[in-house]
């Protein structure tokens, strides 16, 4: 008998539906099939149960020649044999005139309208966030779980489709981890050790669950258990290589907290609605960054499993060039490929490691292209917070891996940056450690409003306050002092001064970061000292060739005064590497001013106008597209936005553009022409 259990992942609630959709699948487990809640027979052929998986947990339509490839090795008739597959996977699924299994062309679905997959509903709720749903989803979900995915179905000489099912198993163990941790630490009482035992099993190298389970026992003055479980875990760490320090060192935190007199009185408020104290949280650190494993990519190409190649040459390139960056915590190469020489997958690794999170890849080469797919997970939810797959011609392999690795490294600090925001806006304000407060200020920066920039100053220098030896938080201070003086919110010559101590300071902390040499660029550019921010700005990218708002801000300075055809490459540089980055109206107002310089209006007009569209341009982005479009001759259209600048600002005119900007003679008389035109220029 087949129990249907539903989950609406959108609202975080169980379904509730008793009857269940018309056919339930397992996965999460050996694979069954139910109607109605009825078992169903499946055909005995591994391969026929391998295709359902597989079409059922594709995103789109696979080609007849991709499974061919995927589950038979040279047969005689591959195709024939996959018409036979099908045809019973038909006789299995389809139902009441439905046909389930799809075929247009060359390519091969499956139709899963009202059925119940548990793989699939797990993914959506992970996809969603399991912090998002509520403890009785998150019971529901792990209810779900009755073994390995696909448990029992490997496929001998069938490499790829073994590849796969790893893979699949893999993701699935990790969902499974991160659903139980979530419970751990919000259900009470009893409840929560049984939770906390699947977890060990599980992830048995997870400093983070022998840290809890020790926290209760403690709490509980299970002493003795507490000391057997440490010295049996220590045994397990030390044989596979592992660093035990921090378990050992909880467990004495743990002993010193519940030993103390004040202990229970200062504690029971926030253990309230889990009686056993079943949480796990650290004290956070001040100087924390927030961490990466990035595992050595698969090289789908290799059959021998010989490394060296292109995929762990790329990996090595994005190890190297996320340290580069300075904003995170990178787990060095020795390490990550230990663990995957002993055939450790990115979400167990990454537990082990204790990083907050992953990247991991595969890369497929052949005579024709060259693909690489790539995934950045949340360790401790095991979310995917980006994934892309990359396709070219390997004319020039390492040609193309640099530019692929230069969009990787851009794409996981910018996704970083976005989901540590978006964590840190969501916290009290005086919860948050110097790490947190650095990303509430930059929330508020990319604003671009006077209110908000007062804000991320605030944030800003409490994390200096904090951390005295962050060197982003310092260049994020520059920049609010920076914006104070070219917005004209408070007297330039004095937020000058300030954006160009914090920059100092920047530097002084950490002049490897490529972050203090971009906010010295700014503050020189502010005291007009052209040549000098421009090797600052230099200096940044060479550091860091992957740190987008160097090169943005290297045509912004060219753009003015420099060479414009230079900040015309920066500024497609800059958003070829973030193509979503907040400050994406800078990059593309840089290169509209660059083009005025050159005289080519239209052009220029075409980029203002993009850089204007974006949500948080200010009044001189809008005056950017107002002067080039008069210069192009589309008057009315430029009317139009001089009329949107007034209305926030009645008395803008060409004198405050150029209060803010700091162009050449030339700039200067072609957008006093342009400014002339529709009646700004006083």
């Amino acid at each position: 008998m087949v129990v249907a259990v539903g989950v609406r992942v959108e609202s975080g609630e169980p379904d509730g539906r008793e009857g269940g959709p018309g056919i339930q699948v397992s996965m999460l487990g050996p694979m069954t099939i139910g109607r109605d809640g009825v078992t169903l027979a499946l055909p005995p052929s591994r391969k026929v149960r391998a295709l359902f998986a597989y079409l059922a947990l594709a995103p789109h339509a696979v080609s007849r020649s991709q499974l061919c490839e995927l589950l038979w090795d040279v047969p005689n008739d591959p195709r024939g044999e996959l018409r036979w597959c099908l045809s019973k996977i038909r006789s299995v699924v389809d139902d009441g005139g439905r046909q389930r299994v799809q075929t247009s062309g060359d390519m091969v679905s499956l139709d899963l309208t009202n059925c119940f997959v548990d793989a699939i509903e797990i993914a959506r709720a992970i996809d969603q966030g399991v912090q998002a749903l509520t403890l009785e989803c998150q019971r529901t979900l792990a209810m779900l779980f009755n073994g390995d995915f696909l448990e029992g179905l490997e496929i001998d000489r069938n490499p790829a489709f073994n590849g796969w099912l790893i893979a699949q198993r893999r993701r699935f163990r990790g969902c499974h981890a991160a659903l139980l941790e979530h419970l751990v630490r919000g259900v009470p009482g009893e409840e929560a050790f049984g939770y906390l035992e699947k977890w060990m099993q599980l992830a048995p190298f997870d400093r983070h669950v022998h840290e809890m389970l020790l926290a209760v026992l403690a709490r509980r003055g299970q002493i003795r258990e507490g000391e057997e479980h440490l010295a049996a875990t220590a045994a397990q760490f030390e044989a596979e290589g592992l660093d035990f320090i921090p378990i050992r060192e909880a467990w004495r935190t743990a002993r010193a907290r519940a030993a103390s007199p004040s202990f229970v009185e200062t504690t029971a408020a926030s253990f309230s609605a889990q009686p056993d104290g079943v949480r796990g949280d650290a004290v956070m650190d001040a100087a924390r960054r927030a961490s990466i494993a990035v595992m050595p990519f698969v090289d789908s190409s290799s059959a021998s499993g010989v490394r060296g190649g292109i995929a762990d040459a790329l990996a090595h390139d994005v190890i190297t060039r996320l340290a580069k960056m300075r904003s995170l915590f990178v787990i060095a190469q020795g390490s990550v490929f230990a663990l995957n020489e002993r055939h450790i997958g990115a979400q167990e690794a990454g537990g082990m490691l204790n990083v907050d999170y992953v990247v991991s890849g595969s890369v497929l080469r052949d005579d024709k292209r060259l693909t690489v797919a790539v995934e950045l997970v949340e360790t401790r939810t095991a979310r995917i917070g980006w994934a892309e797959i990359f396709n070219c011609k390997p004319n020039d392999a390492f040609l193309v891996l640099e530019e692929i690795g230069n969009r990787i490294v851009a794409s996981v600090t910018n996704e970083i940056e976005t989901i540590e925001r978006n964590r840190a806006i969501l916290k009290p304000p005086n919860s948050l450690d110097a790490w947190e407060a650095h990303h509430r200020g930059l929330w508020h920066m990319y604003l671009f409003n006077k209110a908000d920039n007062e804000q991320a100053r605030h944030f800003f220098a409490t994390a200096v306050r904090l951390d005295p030896t962050f060197a982003r938080a310092y260049a994020g201070l520059s920049f609010a002092h920076f914006q104070n003086a070219f917005q004209g919110w408070a007297q330039r010559e004095p937020e000058t001064d300030r954006a160009y101590e914090a920059a100092a300071k920047s530097l002084m902390v950490d002049d490897r970061d490529p972050a203090a040499h971009w906010a010295m660029g700014r503050a020189l550019w502010l005291r007009g000292q052209h040549d000098q921010s421009v090797i600052e700005l230099e200096q940044a990218i060479d550091l860091s060739p992957n740190f987008a708002m160097g090169h943005y801000t290297l045509a912004f300075v060219h753009s003015q005064a420099g060479d414009p055809q230079a900040a015309i490459s920066s500024s497609d540089h800059s958003r070829q590497l973030s193509p979503f980055d907040p400050l994406l109206f800078g990059m593309l107002g840089a290169r509209a001013m660059a083009l005025v310089r050159l005289g080519r209006f239209e052009e220029a007009a075409h980029w203002a106008v993009k850089a204007a569209a974006r949500p948080n341009a200010h009044p001189h982005i809008l005056a950017i597209a107002a002067y080039s479009l008069a210069l192009a001759g589309s008057l009315d259209q430029a009317h139009a936005y001089a009329t949107t600048i007034r209305r926030t600002l009645p008395r803008y005119s060409v004198a405050d553009f150029f209060d803010a900007f700091r162009f050449d003679p030339d700039g200067v008389a072609l957008f006093r022409k342009g400014a002339g035109l529709i009646g700004m220029a006083s």
